[in-house]
C-alpha cells in the first residue's frame, strides 16, 4: 500500500537515497531540505533519474519551517535532519553543544509533536528517528554529537512506550547508522580543529589524532548507504516496525559485543 512519506534532510546522503528508494516502491514522498540551493538541486536529481519527489526547503530548526508540515496527511515522518559537532568536552564550548541539542533533539522532537497531532487523530502513522550507533556507545572526542544522538534514542524509545500506552495505532522505531562514507563523518571530526589551537589540551596530539582518525574513516566507513536506506524502507513499511534497525550489521555486531564483554 501507497504511503505518504515526509522526511528530513533530504538533500544529500541517506537521507536523499532512502527518498529515492521509497519513491521507486511506489510511495509518495515529500523530501525536504535544509536550503533552497539543495531543493534545487535534488529537484535537478528527480528529473535526471526521472523519479518524482515532492521536494521543498524545512530548515527543522525554524519553527515557520516546522509549521509546513501541519497540513500534511503522513502516513511515515522519518526525522533524517540533524547536526554534528566535535571537540573534547574538557574544553569544548558548551554553546556549541547546546546548538547540536537545539537541531538534534529540540527541534526534531517539535517537528514531531507537530505530525503527531494528525496520526493520532487519524489513529496511525509511524515516526522513525534516524539516530546513530554513537547513541549507544561514547565516541571520544565526538561526545557532543553522540550525547545529542543518545538523548534522540532515549526520546525515540520513551514515545514508542508512550504511544503504545495511549494505544492510538502510531508506531515509533530508531533507526541506528554506524559509520558511512557520505562525508558527513570527516566533516563532523574535522570541525574541533578549526578551535582546538594551541591553548587547546590536546594541541600536542592534534596532528596524529587527525592521522588516526583519517586511517579510521577509510578502515571502518560503508562505501555505500544500501544497508541502512533498506532499514529505513523495512521500518517504513513495517506494520509493527521493531524499536531499534541497525546498520550495516557488522557494526551494530560489533556494538553489540563491546556492550557484553563492558568495553
Amino acid at each position: 500500500m501507497s504511503k505518504t512519506i515526509l522526511i528530513t534532510g533530504a538533500g544529500s546522503g541517506i537521507g536523499r537515497d532512502a527518498a529515492f528508494a521509497l519513491a521507486a516502491r511506489g510511495h509518495r514522498v515529500i523530501a525536504t531540505t535544509f536550503s533552497e540551493e539543495q531543493a534545487q538541486a535534488l529537484r535537478a536529481e528527480c528529473g535526471a533519474r526521472q523519479q518524482a519527489l515532492e521536494v521543498f526547503k524545512l530548515d527543522i530548526a525554524r519553527a515557520g519551517d516546522r509549521a509546513l508540515v501541519l497540513p500534511l496527511e503522513l502516513d511515515v515522518l522519518i526525522n533524517n535532519a540533524g547536526v554534528g559537532e566535535s571537540g573534547s568536552l574538557a574544553e569544548i564550548d558548551v554553546d556549541r553543544i547546546r546548538r547540536i541539542f537545539e537541531v538534534n533533539v529540540f527541534a526534531t522532537l517539535e517537528l514531531t509533536q507537530l505530525a503527531l497531532r494528525g496520526m493520532i487523530a487519524r489513529r496511525r502513522g509511524t515516526v522513525l528517528f534516524v539516530s546513530s550507533i554513537a547513541g549507544r556507545v561514547p565516541v571520544p572526542f565526538l561526545m557532543p554529537y553522540s550525547m545529542s544522538k543518545f538523548a534522540l534514542s532515549a526520546a525515540g524509545a520513551g514515545l514508542r512506550a508512550e504511544m503504545d500506552r495511549l494505544g492510538a495505532g502510531v508506531q515509533v522505531a530508531l533507526i541506528e547508522p554506524g559509520a558511512i562514507h557520505t562525508g558527513f563523518n570527516q566533516a563532523m571530526s574535522d570541525s574541533k580543529y578549526s578551535w582546538m589551537q594551541t591553548g587547546s589540551y590536546f594541541a600536542a596530539q592534534a596532528s596524529r589524532m587527525r592521522q588516526q582518525e583519517a586511517r579510521s574513516f577509510k578502515l571502518l566507513e560503508a562505501r555505500s548507504t544500501d544497508s541502512v536506506v533498506a532499514q529505513i524502507v523495512k521500518a517504513a513499511q513495517a506494520r509493527r516496525p521493531r524499536l531499534r534497525y541497525v546498520a550495516p550489521w557488522i557494526q551494530g555486531a560489533a556494538v553489540r559485543l563491546a556492550r557484553i564483554l563492558g568495553v
